[in-house]
């Protein structure tokens, strides 16, 4: 999710985008030698057959033999951060690297016990903000006064704010109740569906002055940006936004609502000028944050340059992750953008999503035919 989930990409590899150049290079391995050597070091979680023998355990079987050797490097030199791994590829010998690293690469793929079932955010999303529809409205644009809207919304600042609901530091209602039996998948994909929505255009409202609250809006666009259309993903999106709760909202960072830099903004406003700022707000065009309909196969397309058909030169180090298994797909791109498993070139990728993305990645590539 380009700003959830995390919220995206310029391709999403999950196993390293280094060169992937190993210190043995161009040393031909053995494999019956690096048969016996799994046998005695990798079978308890990689298997004889190079399948993973359990979730979040990687297939080895067929996998390029670059990449098998970059990879033992990586742990070798610690850029990951596996402490079983790191201590077999220390004490492994150039020799020892060269002939496991052959002998997995030259394994037949085994197939998937099952087929793995694709993760949809968006469609996760829509079913379960069916729920939410009756106070915030169909596709969340509210027509209840007081009520917030939304559609359009940013999708991590949708996280954020029901999770502040839920810890009590924003003024609950029965119906934040709904969420408490919410996955944080789930939250994540209902916060993509309504960040995906086309927010409805509304009328001048009863009270304040568009015209008057337009000067007062300079000082809010540095954060809300122009004209209430956030492009931080952490910042809420003002424009279209139901008149009243722009009024009550604004009001509780006086008294309830813990926010520092909004409660300085606020301090020298007078009710008059919220109610001006407010119908500013409120008669903005506004429009979708996320594109939440085609974001996961916008970010296959991406992947694939690295990762799909076609990338089966065993001279590539980049890893096929195609039959891979889902758990330990999720798990490396988790590594990779909280900056656990070292690569900057994949935090900087992996850094903007959510898990709800990152889940869905990985369960898209492990139903994929692995060759």
């Amino acid at each position: 999710m380009k700003h959830l989930l995390i919220g995206l990409l310029v391709s999403v590899a999950l196993a390293g985008c280094s060169d992937g150049t190993p210190a043995t290079k161009g040393k031909a391995g053995d494999a019956n030698a690096g048969k016996v050597l799994a046998e005695r070091e990798c079978r308890g979680c990689h298997g004889v057959d190079g399948k993973g023998v359990a979730a979040g355990i990687p297939h080895l079987a067929g996998q390029r033999e670059r990449y098998l050797l970059a990879s033992l490097d990586e742990y070798r030199q610690k850029k990951r951060t596996h402490a079983a791994l790191r201590d077999i590829a220390v004490n492994m010998s150039e020799a020892d690297t060269r002939n496991v690293a052959a002998f997995y690469a030259g394994l037949p793929v085994a197939p998937p016990p099952k087929p793995a079932q694709i993760f949809s955010p968006y469609e996760t999303g829509r079913t379960a903000a069916a729920a939410c529809t009756k106070c915030h409205g169909e596709n969340g644009n509210s027509t209840t006064p007081g009520t917030p809207s939304l559609a359009g919304q940013q999708a991590r600042y949708l996280v954020i704010a029901t999770q502040e609901y839920l810890n009590g530091l924003r003024e609950t209602s029965p119906m934040h109740g709904l969420v408490k039996e919410m996955s944080k998948l789930e939250l994540e994909s209902v916060a993509l569906y309504f960040a995906s929505q086309t927010p409805a255009e509304r009328p001048k409202p009863p009270a304040g002055d568009p015209r008057l609250g337009e000067p007062l809006s300079a000082s809010c666009g540095g954060c809300h940006g122009s004209h209430g259309v956030s492009t931080d993903a952490v910042t809420p999106t003002l424009a279209a936004q139901d008149f009243q709760y722009l009024v009550e909202s604004t009001k509780a960072y006086r008294k309830s609502r813990r926010h520092d830099p909004m409660q300085r903004a606020v301090a020298n406003l007078s009710d008059r000028d919220i109610e001006n700022l407010s119908a500013f707000y409120t008669v903005q065009k506004s429009r979708p944050a996320e594109r939440g309909q085609t974001l996961v196969q916008d970010l296959i397309e991406k992947c694939n340059r690295c990762h799909g058909p076609g990338m089966d030169n065993p001279a590539v180090a980049f890893p096929n992750i195609r039959g891979q298994d889902r758990d330990y797909l999720a798990m490396a791109l988790r590594a990779y953008r909280d900056d656990r498993r070292e690569s900057p070139v994949m935090h900087k990728m992996s850094m903007p999503y959510g898990d709800a993305i990152i889940e869905s990645v990985a369960s898209y590539y492990a139903a994929q035919p692995a060759k």
